[in-house]
This record gives structure tokens, sequence and C-alpha cells, in this order.
């Protein structure tokens, strides 16, 4: 009996080792700054005062609009993890090859802390359904690994974001610039749509990645139409919501009747221009389907920073008589230089107007 309850001690004791370093993978030690290591203090947009390195040099983008934005400040080549849809981007790629070797930790909402701290990210960036997720933050905040919280709703605090993840790489001076490059574009679409009175303005649907998904109220979408002078058709309606996207229906997109649709996928256009069910909208019989152009991401889309752009050719879409003086390849090569410092040859600036061929299929 004694030998018995001997090997049973023994048996217990490996399973409960066992059961320690198989929950949720190996056990990976947490990362500790040392006494060292220079920090600064970084406020995110929850108000969170954050202890940032003052030398970040390892960087974890855990969705979109964070890693665009680290790519727009210059240290897209530090980016040690990423969302899956970068490494799509072929125009990023191109610019920041390390993108394509980097880690994906988080898919489908969830995050995998085990390789997150594999990677060793001197920082991580979240968005805003990430941190209210009380498991993904509990999570997070198990790995030790300090990370900021970047959200936005419109085009105000966007900028603040851009502003938030300057700071934290000290790359002010350059959000900044991007900052003030921002707002002079606003400006000078709002010199010319500003008098436009309200039953004028041009009628558009906003198509965002499906046919149906659309713009609401609260989003950066419905801002930048605001900022381009157009009525937004879906925004302020009743929309169906669905995985924290909005939908219409094709019965409400008729009676709407816009003049123009806008879209980001060429899928949804085409889907668009050749279903029946669309086939009595004026905008279709019009022939005024539109494409928004691809650049690094996807102009007008909620985690893309081309929005000053977006904004810009939007107006010029709606009012190309009012905004004729401006050159929109000329805007085209003076932003992607001044940001991204690529020359772009008129063969690729033609592309991104297009909005082809610059996004792998999934």
């Amino acid at each position: 009996m004694p030998k018995i309850r001997s090997t049973a001690i023994v048996l217990l004791v490996v399973l409960m080792l066992f059961a320690a370093t198989s929950c949720g993978g190996n056990v990976v030690e947490k990362p500790q700054l040392s006494d060292d290591v220079k920090t600064i203090s970084v406020i995110d947009s929850f108000g969170r005062k954050v202890q940032v390195p003052q030398n970040v040099e390892r960087i974890a983008a855990l969705y979109s609009f964070a890693g665009y934005a680290v790519c727009l400040l210059g240290d897209g080549n530090n980016l040690v993890a990423v969302p899956g849809g970068l490494q799509r981007d072929v125009l990023l790629a191109d610019m920041f090859p390390k993108i394509m070797d980097a880690a994906v930790p988080r898919s489908g909402g969830t995050i995998n802390a085990e390789e997150l701290l594999r990677i060793k990210p001197d920082l991580v960036i979240i968005r805003g359904e990430t941190a209210v997720d009380e498991k993904e933050k509990e999570k997070l905040d198990n790995t030790g690994l300090p990370y900021i919280i970047v959200e936005f709703a419109n085009i105000k605090e966007q900028q603040e974001s851009i502003s938030i993840i300057g700071e934290a790489l000290g790359k002010t001076e350059k959000a900044r610039a991007y900052n003030e490059y921002y707002d002079d574009t606003l400006k000078k679409v709002d010199e010319v749509v500003k008098n436009i009175a309200p039953e004028d303005r041009v009628r558009v649907y906003h198509s965002e990645n499906q046919a149906t998904r659309t713009t609401h109220k609260n989003s950066l979408s419905a801002d930048l139409a605001r900022a381009a002078g157009i009525n937004n058709v879906s925004v302020g309606e009743e929309l169906a919501l669905q995985d924290n996207n909005y939908f219409a229906t094709i019965e409400q997109i008729l009676l709407w009747d816009p003049e123009i649709i806008i879209a980001n996928e060429t899928t949804a256009v085409d889907l668009i221009t050749n279903h029946p069910h669309w086939s009595g909208i004026r905008a279709v019989q019009d022939g005024k389907v539109y494409k928004l152009p691809q650049g690094i991401s996807r102009w007008g889309h909620p985690g893309s920073v081309e929005t000053p752009l977006a904004v810009l050719w939007t107006a010029m879409t709606a009012y190309p008589d009012k905004l004729d003086h401006v050159d929109m390849k000329k805007e085209i090569a003076f932003y992607y230089k001044t940001f991204f410092n690529i020359e772009l040859e008129e063969e690729m600036i033609e592309t991104i107007l297009h909005g082809e061929d610059l996004r792998e299929p999934k």
C-alpha cells in the first residue's frame, strides 16, 4: 500500500507539472524592463498613462491602422508583429519588406499571448475593441508587455491617434507634419464645399468592403463624407449591426437612390454594376460607380492613413468642376514622397488611382 501511495503522489506531481507547462502552451517568462532602461510616459486614447521604453525598436501592431501609422512615421521595418492584411498590401510590402517576416499574433479577434511573448516587442499597440474585451485585456496584461490603446471615430481623433503613436515612437515632428498636411487638405476642400447648400450636396452611397456594408453615423467614414461636402445617404439611417459592421438592405439603397456610389473593393464594384438588383439605382444607370484608390492601404477604409487623400478624391469625384484646379496626381506624388520617402512613377500613380493590383487576395 505505501508503494501504491508513493506512486500516486509521484504521478500527481507529474500531472501538475504537465498542467503548468501545457496550459496555454509552453510557459514563457514575462519580460521585465531593467532598471537602466529609460522610459517615457505616453497617454493613450483611453487616458491611460503608460511607461514606454524611450527607444522603441520592436513594435507589435495588433490592428491595421496601428501598422499603417507606424509605417507612415518611418518605423515600418521595426514591426515584428502585424495583422495579416498588411502582408497583402503590395506597395507597403515593397517599402517595408520586413513586414512579410513579421508574426501575426492576433487572428479572429484573439491574441496569441505566447507568440507575442516569443517575439519580445518593446511596445504593443491595440485598438479599443481589444481593450474592452476582458479576456483579451487580461491576457495582454498578464504578458507584462507595455501596450497603448489607440482608437478613433472621427478625423480629429484619428489625428490624435497619430500624435499618440508618434510620441511613443519618438516621431513627434513627423506626426505633427502629417497632421498639418491633413489640416491643410481639409481646408483646401472646405473652401470649395462650405457654401454648397445641404439640399444641393451630392448624394453618395459608400460601400465599405462588401456591397451592402456601409457607413454609420459614429465613424471616420461619416466624418470623411462631411469633410468632402457630400451627403452620405446611409449616415443616420437604421442599419443592421453584424460583427461590429453595419449593413443596409438593397431595398434601402434603392429608396436612397444615390447619385454616386464609391466602393473600397473591386468585388463590390463588380456586383453593384452587374447585378440586376442594383440596376434601378441612378448611380448605376449613369455609370457613376467608382472604386476608391488603393495606395499602401485602401483609401477611405477606417484603418487607412490616407484619409486626407480620400477626402480630396471624394470631393473631386462629387464636384469635378469645383476642384478642377487641383492636380490629384501631383497630390499623390507629394504625399508618398513626403510621408513614405518614395518617388512614384506615373504608371504607379495611375495604378493607385485605379485602385487595382495593390492588394493580394486572401
